[in-house]
């Protein structure tokens, strides 16, 4: 706008010389600064569109910068998301693990009790075994004595056999 004034106050300034019949060096001068005043502005223009046009290009830059940055949030929260459901899952996975795990241990901890009572079974099983046999041998001896004993007479010395063992026994019933 200034560069406008100027041409305006030498426009005026050559009028007012051709009015006033002025010299013709004075023409060239004023007409050699209005040829400067006009480069002037060119100059101006030229450098303001330059600096539009490189505006304009660093507008659209920051506008796609921008529209870059909203998708990457965008993917970042789609990914965020994802990760929190992944986090769910493995937390809800890591309980039924967990419970799993108690309930194992809890059937380990009673198969172990099952395991000790059938050892101590087993062991009672055995000794009730021993105390058995040996009182099981003993009522077959009576028997095998019962059924022999008319028969025995005079004999001292008798070997008797039954299924459980075979044992040598001494009489003395004629006595």
């Amino acid at each position: 706008m200034a560069a406008f004034r100027d041409i305006e106050e030498v426009s005026q300034g050559l009028l007012s010389l051709l009015g006033a019949n002025r010299a013709e060096a004075q023409q060239r001068r004023l007409l050699g600064r209005h040829e400067q005043v006009v480069e002037r502005l060119l100059e101006t223009q030229d450098g303001a569109e330059k600096q539009l046009r490189e505006i304009l290009i660093m507008e659209k830059e920051v506008a796609q910068s921008l529209l870059n940055a909203k998708e990457q949030v965008h993917q970042g929260g789609v990914e965020l998301q994802q990760l929190e459901a992944g986090l769910q899952e493995a937390g809800e996975e890591d309980t039924r693990l967990k419970a799993s795990l108690l309930q194992l241990t809890r059937e380990l901890e009673e198969l172990k009790e099952i395991e000790a009572d059938l050892e101590r079974q087993e062991k009672e099983v055995d000794e009730d075994t021993t105390i058995t046999i040996p009182s099981a041998v003993y009522v077959a001896q009576l028997y095998h004595q019962l059924l022999e004993w008319p028969q025995l007479g005079n004999q001292r010395e008798s070997t008797y056999l039954c299924q459980a063992c075979s044992f040598t026994s001494v009489t003395g019933w004629d006595k």
